[in-house]
């Protein structure tokens, strides 16, 4: 893979892994017109615990932060490579931060997330060009860090804070001891006093306020003026409204809107659309290191910008591809350079085999979201989901002689053990009786026994009445098949069609239960 260039032949990039990795090997510098991100932390996390933290948190707690960071090895190495500055990568004020933090936060999950995001913008100053700028979205439980870290390391060498953003928005919350919380933080960072600026501007009210409306002094007082027939006038098309200010008044999406995806922190297009515009030109370059479910790239892409996406997680690389071609055309794929993804066995191996048990299951991930080919979610619920891995709602008629349409599930189980077993048959085919599912994917790393085999053909078929088609109680499918092109061919729900987070959700008998709404579902 080369490095990130700008030529006349540019090709959108889409990168699936570690963001700080990928930033370092593949982007280089002075090549970013603008950098926005948006990464994962946990508002509802008990805000004392920073304080009262003595290396051993309340892990019920914090469960929710501490699933995402921790202060494991990889905060110990990333401290170590802040401290040692072998490579003069961090400015000594940065040092010196997080020397300090060190003594304040103790070895806890807030601090992991500071070593993180402080090793990550380092290198987005880095990559930024000299007109360039960087927002980075928070809450308010760490903006206050945040802040401290970029000034540490954008202020020393040229670079400026320009602006505290507040985004303020609506939604329904519950009397709570506290004022509700309705807004986040976006930090805005130039790398030097030579930033793109484009201004803004806010759209004026609706008919007949005041600030729709052209005044004018009569009498010594201010007034809004009528015309002969008593109607206020309106501004003309030259008044276009006045310069946005740093409090963006945008509402959080709302579950009826089009654009909703059921992203969880999904973010409005028109918030990134006001950051695009202001802060880049048609042809720039904009990336975003944690892409999640692509609003970033998708806006970018609309607004003619070049764009490179990074994520880790396989799930959100499966949405951007999937909301990209909704918006566009199902081609746009051929006009995105996919990196990271694997494309044979000895990558797929190396996936599989990654040390962190949560980067491992990303595998899992890939497996069922590429032969499913974007289609199906996948289950979170480790420990409890008796093996299954994905699920995809089947359409079919309820019997075979009748025309009501109900949705079945089809189960999805990934193994990457070198000598499967035929118990892994088995097991997957107890679940799928006892949830009532239709059928099964069993995914292989490795080619399967020939008990295997034998064990699914003794279980017969389902039969499929909306297209009169059989399909094995189990089937198993290799890796080595997948990516030779095998995919799932099946009449899916349309509910299906978003890739989502799945909970195996059970009824009062402890049956599998078909949610036949989203909300239901999700």
């Amino acid at each position: 893979m080369s490095k990130i260039k700008e030529s006349k032949e540019w090709i959108n990039k889409l990168y699936y892994g570690d963001n700080l990795d990928i930033i370092r090997r593949f982007i280089d510098n002075n090549s970013i017109d603008l950098c926005y991100i948006d990464p994962p932390f946990n508002s509802k996390r008990n805000y004392n615990q920073i304080y009262n933290n003595t290396g051993s948190e309340d892990k019920a707690q914090a469960q929710a932060f501490i699933d995402t960071w921790t202060w494991d090895d990889p905060a110990r190495d990333g401290l170590k490579e802040i401290k040692d500055n072998e490579k003069n990568r961090f400015p000594l004020q940065t040092i010196r931060l997080i020397e300090g933090l060190e003594n304040v936060l103790g070895q806890s999950s807030l601090f992991a997330y500071i070593i993180s995001m402080s090793l990550r913008i380092v290198e987005i100053r880095r990559v930024l060009k000299t007109t360039g700028s960087f927002y980075l979205h928070c809450d308010p439980t760490a903006s206050h860090y945040l802040k401290l870290v970029c000034d540490s390391i954008f202020c020393p060498s040229g670079g400026d804070f320009i602006n505290e953003i507040i985004w303020r928005y609506r939604r329904w919350s519950n009397a709570a001891r506290n004022y509700q919380r309705m807004h986040d933080v976006i930090l805005f960072y130039s790398k030097t006093d030579d930033y793109i600026f484009n201004v803004q501007y806010q759209e004026y009210a609706k008919p007949e306020t005041i600030e729709n409306t052209v005044r004018g002094f009569v009498g010594g007082k201010l007034v809004r003026l009528k015309d002969k027939k008593g109607n206020y006038i309106k501004r003309g098309k030259e008044n276009i409204g006045v310069p946005c200010h740093d409090v963006f008044e945008i509402q959080h999406l709302q579950p009826t809107e089009r654009e909703r995806l059921g992203y969880p922190t999904q973010k409005p297009e028109r918030l990134l659309e006001r950051i695009i515009q202001t802060s880049s030109n048609e042809g720039d370059v904009v990336l975003d290191a944690y892409c999640g479910c692509g609003t970033t790239v998708a806006v970018a892409e609309k607004l003619q910008r070049k764009w490179i996406g990074i994520d880790i997680t396989y799930q959100s690389i499966s949405l951007i591809l999937y909301r990209l071609e909704k918006s566009y055309t199902k081609k746009i794929k051929d006009s995105i350079e996919l990196s990271g993804v694997p494309e044979d066995i000895k990558s797929a191996i190396a996936l599989a085999n990654k040390k962190e048990d949560k980067t491992r299951k990303e595998f899992e991930k890939w497996c069922v979201l590429t032969y499913s080919d974007n289609k199906a979610m996948i289950n979170e619920k480790k420990g409890k989901d008796s093996g299954i891995d994905g699920i995809a709602l089947m359409k079919d008629y309820k019997g075979k002689d009748d025309n009501i349409i109900e949705f079945k599930n089809v189960y999805f189980s990934v193994k990457s053990d070198k000598k499967p077993h035929v118990s892994y048959i088995r097991d997957f085919h107890g679940t799928i009786q006892r949830d009532k599912a239709a059928f099964g994917i069993f995914i292989s790393l490795y080619e399967p026994t020939k008990d295997m085999i034998d064990e699914c053909k003794k279980l017969g078929n389902y039969q499929c009445n909306i297209i009169d088609k059989k399909y094995p109680i189990i089937k198993i499918v290799t890796v080595e098949e997948i990516l030779k092109g095998e995919r799932l061919e099946i009449p899916l729900s349309h509910q299906t069609e978003v890739v989502k987070t799945a909970e195996l959700k059970k009824d009062d008998s402890g049956q599998g239960k078909l949610f036949k709404t989203t909300d239901e579902l999700f």
